[in-house]
């Protein structure tokens, strides 16, 4: 007897494996792509002549994308998501959303920035040295 493998009884494994060719490490920094880190995606340019129509037509052409960077594209832009909101919303890991997202800023398709760590806010007794020192102006 003869067993056969196909994607549909190799489970939910296979198919993360598949989207990031084998990759388990972004080609980013891993400090850069934290969970908090914020993905944002710029709206494409305003439609001319020959224009795309679509994110898929845009993005397309670099046939190095499977569709969950263009769900990714498509999420950012219509609003700043985390990586861990990312990973959620696709419901994919988060070791996978990284490296798509690697995959992404080489493409220059998103940029990452990082929210203000607590630890360089400054200390409300700072902040309450200052209104008081405004104040007796």
């Amino acid at each position: 007897m003869t067993d056969h493998w196909f994607d549909d009884a190799a489970g939910p494994v296979v198919r993360p494996y598949a989207m990031t060719r084998g990759r388990t490490r972004s080609s980013a920094p891993p400090e850069q792509l934290d969970l908090i880190a914020l993905v944002i995606a710029d709206e494409p340019q305003e439609a001319g002549p020959g224009a795309a129509d679509s994110i898929e037509e845009e993005l397309l052409p670099d046939h190095s994308l499977v569709p969950e960077h263009l769900d990714i594209v498509r999420l950012c832009r219509r609003s700043t998501l985390s990586v861990a909101e990312l990973a959620a919303e696709l419901d994919l890991p988060v070791g996978v959303v990284r490296v798509l997202i690697g995959d992404l800023l080489e493409a220059e398709l998103v940029r990452v920035t990082r929210p203000v760590p607590p630890a360089e806010l400054p200390d409300e007794s700072i902040l309450r040295e200052v209104i008081n020192g405004l104040r007796a102006l």
